[in-house]
């Protein structure tokens, strides 16, 4: 009696598990890669345009952030140490403030914070509605070297898998 129980069980288990495998395949697959959008952010604290096309050839990450969200603060520390570590090499990172972030409370952060990167504001949703209007902070795009997103994520990024990605691309570059 022992076999058919564990039978019933492996069954259901396997086409699950095979389910979950053709839906990774699918995900991760090339063909799911998503260009970056053609969009031209403007600094906030300099005026100076980034024209994110033109960044094609370097990893970037675009992440959008506010003030008011605790989890874009707790995750700062870390991208500024990943940022100062990787852009010598090659590595761009864009922060977008949400549109409903007042200027002056960002360029206050900014400062606070001392972040080396680039800050933007979305100052009438034009960024966010170019990466398929972002709602929720933080949010995060990585796109390669070849200007595709390759990882977009909502919420707390995992910043070693970030790290990982980021010099992998880099290493490819360098070949």
């Amino acid at each position: 009696m022992s076999k058919p129980n564990s039978l019933r069980i492996l069954l259901p288990a396997g086409f699950v598990a095979a389910i979950l495998a053709a839906v990774a395949y699918v995900w991760f697959s090339p063909s799911g890669v998503t260009p970056a959008p053609k969009v031209e952010m403007t600094q906030l604290d300099g005026g100076q345009k980034i024209d994110l096309a033109s960044l094609h050839g370097r990893p970037v990450l675009v992440t959008f952030w506010a003030t008011s969200c605790p989890g874009c603060i707790a995750e700062m520390p870390h991208l500024i140490k990943l940022y100062k570590e990787l852009a010598p090499k090659g590595f761009q990172i864009i922060g977008v403030a949400m549109n409903y972030d007042k200027p002056n409370n960002v360029l206050a952060m900014q400062k606070a914070k001392a972040i080396p990167y680039p800050i933007v504001w979305d100052d009438v949703g034009k960024i966010s509605k170019a990466f398929g209007t972002v709602t929720l902070t933080p949010t995060h795009f990585l796109i390669d070297p070849k200007g595709e997103i390759v990882q977009h994520k909502i919420g707390d990024i995992d910043i070693n898998l970030l790290r990982a990605r980021v010099l992998t691309m880099l290493s490819k570059q360098d070949a």
